[in-house]
């Protein structure tokens, strides 16, 4: 079992995944080359290890030779995301069979509209998915992410979050967006849950992180009256190297 995926900073302590990050959301902030691929890969290993199937969205739109080498295990199944029967009928055979998806995605594939459902929502927004797969977002185009394309983003990912079974997993770089005080509002909602402060990432504070090095923080699993604690630690993640 992959669990065990780095170690505190300031103690003795490995860091390990735990079943709940398979029910929980994962934010995941930091610069580019910080490692962030590197720690979705864990949580990715982590789920296939316990045998839930991962779509991991990379709304870079990559060709499959851009993909890194450590996403091409067994477990890889490279589709790139287009409004064609073609892609309807590959994509349905892998959701079928429960196959582990690695799926590049042009963020201007969201229709930009609120009162608009684009193909792309239709497709990651099927039954079979939202009761079987753990989601990863992969935003590498920082600025040009899909949430800057449509004007509900706040609404999507709340209404998206309660179709789920499985959590998901959101990359991308701790730029002036998530500074906005209704937006981190939202995320410390979706990825700690109930918070007496709003407060509790500063994007400034992340970027001086070194590599592979994340501010951690979590929700225990033992509510107060109100609310869960919220713990925060310094973790170094391993980088992951392909066996074989």
């Amino acid at each position: 079992m992959r669990n065990t995926i780095g170690k505190y900073v300031d103690t003795i302590n490995t860091l390990k995944l735990e079943d709940r990050v398979l029910n929980h959301n994962t934010l995941i902030l930091g610069e580019q080359g910080s490692g962030k691929t590197n720690l979705a890969c864990k949580i990715r290993n982590f789920a296939i290890d316990k045998g839930v199937p991962t779509l991991y969205m990379d709304f870079s739109d990559s060709h499959e030779e851009e993909v890194e080498l450590r996403y091409k295990d067994k477990h890889f199944n490279y589709i790139k995301f287009s409004d064609t029967p073609e892609f309807d009928q590959e994509f349905a055979q892998l959701i079928k069979e429960k196959k582990h998806i690695y799926m590049a995605v042009d963020p201007k594939n969201f229709s930009g509209k609120k009162d608009q459902k684009s193909k792309l929502s239709q497709s990651i927004s099927q039954e079979d998915l939202l009761e079987n797969y753990y989601y990863f977002f992969h935003d590498i185009e920082n600025l040009n992410g899909f949430y800057t394309k449509f004007e509900d983003f706040l609404l999507y990912m709340l209404g998206f979050i309660n179709l789920q079974k499985h959590g998901f997993t959101f990359l991308a770089q701790p730029h002036a967006t998530f500074e906005n005080p209704h937006l981190k509002l939202l995320f410390s909602f979706l990825y700690l849950g109930k918070c007496s402060n709003a407060n509790y990432y500063n994007t400034a504070i992340l970027k001086t992180l070194t590599k592979n090095k994340f501010y951690y923080q979590y929700r225990t699993d033992h509510p107060t009256l109100l609310f869960n604690d919220i713990k925060s630690n310094i973790v170094e993640i391993d980088e992951y190297i392909i066996e074989g």
